[in-house]
């Protein structure tokens, strides 16, 4: 039997794409013989992972776990809508979530952990899965919250299985109070926070250069003012702006009449303790990622008829 090194494993997953432990099968297989590993790998249906790795993924799941007072929220995503509603991508999706609590708050850190009931990774799981299902699939943000006393509350948006669907939020509520009360009062907080989507629990979280761009537009729309005029305008202008994007100024989807703010310092009797809001999280499915446009097949043909 020929002397199979990690070298070798490494460069056949490179040029495959092929999970760790079906690259060491084929080596195996075929004596050590590079060309022919990847022949058998292509022949078993191994090898498809990284010619589809280019391929546009901005489908998929998103997934909310929990364990005492630690949650985690992960986006896996797909090229289509249809493999988010396939039982295998769920089950993966839900034991990497899982996995997530454990595994550190990075996707590399999680890639590398081994996969329950596996020889691999959860980066190997993810290559086998891609070959299976014959999409291109990512790992693409994990993020996890905790408290010493309290709840991590969550809430699914879009669910298509219990803790997967298109929007996930995690609450943090430190308190010593009734944790019943709390949990309740932590998901309609959470629920605000998907229909809302603030950019920050308050100002001081919100981005410098984001403050920045606001300010210079204020500036703009009242250029020639005094110096004097336009401090307070500024400042007049960024208040409002903080109160529409930060979540604790924000008015209570729940009762427009209240802050967020509020509706916490008012829930500190129920919950017969302070009730602080630590941080949250909120993953939108395939946010910020650019889609590819479908083409417009109508179109091409009536070019192509003028022509």
């Amino acid at each position: 039997m020929a002397n199979i090194t990690a070298a070798m494993v490494k460069e056949l997953r490179e040029k495959t794409g092929a999970g760790m432990m079906d690259c060491k099968s084929a080596l195996n297989e075929t004596a050590g013989d590079l060309e022919a590993a990847v022949d058998w790998l292509r022949k078993k249906g191994l090898a498809k992972a990284a010619k589809k790795a280019g391929r546009v993924a901005a489908e998929g799941l998103v997934a909310v776990e929990s364990a005492g007072h630690h949650a985690a929220v992960l986006e896996v995503n797909s090229e289509t809508d249809f493999v988010a509603r396939n039982d295998g991508f769920q089950a993966f999706v839900r034991e990497a979530a899982k996995l997530a609590l454990n595994a550190g708050d990075s996707i590399e850190t999680l890639e590398a952990a081994r996969f329950p009931g596996a020889e691999g990774t959860v980066k190997d799981k993810l290559q086998e899965l891609i070959a299976t299902i014959g999409e291109n699939m990512t790992l693409r943000r994990v993020a996890k919250l905790s408290v010493e006393k309290g709840v991590i509350a969550s809430y699914v948006h879009g669910q298509v299985s219990e803790g997967l669907g298109k929007i996930g939020v995690l609450v943090a509520l430190e308190s010593a109070g009734d944790v019943t009360f709390l949990s309740q009062l932590g998901r309609q907080i959470a629920m605000h926070v998907a229909a809302t989507n603030p950019v920050a629990l308050d100002a001081s979280g919100v981005d410098a250069a984001t403050v920045e761009r606001e300010s210079n537009i204020l500036r703009e729309k009242n250029a020639g003012k005094p110096d004097h005029v336009m401090a307070k305008i500024v400042e007049s202008g960024l208040k409002s702006y903080y109160k529409e994007v930060t979540l604790l100024e924000q008015p209570f989807v729940h009762d427009g009449s209240k802050t967020v703010s509020q509706v916490l310092k008012e829930a500190e009797g129920k919950a017969g303790s302070p009730v602080k809001l630590t941080g949250f999280v909120r993953y939108a499915l395939g946010e910020g990622i650019e889609k590819e446009e479908a083409p417009d097949f109508a179109a091409e043909v009536a070019a192509a008829a003028k022509g």
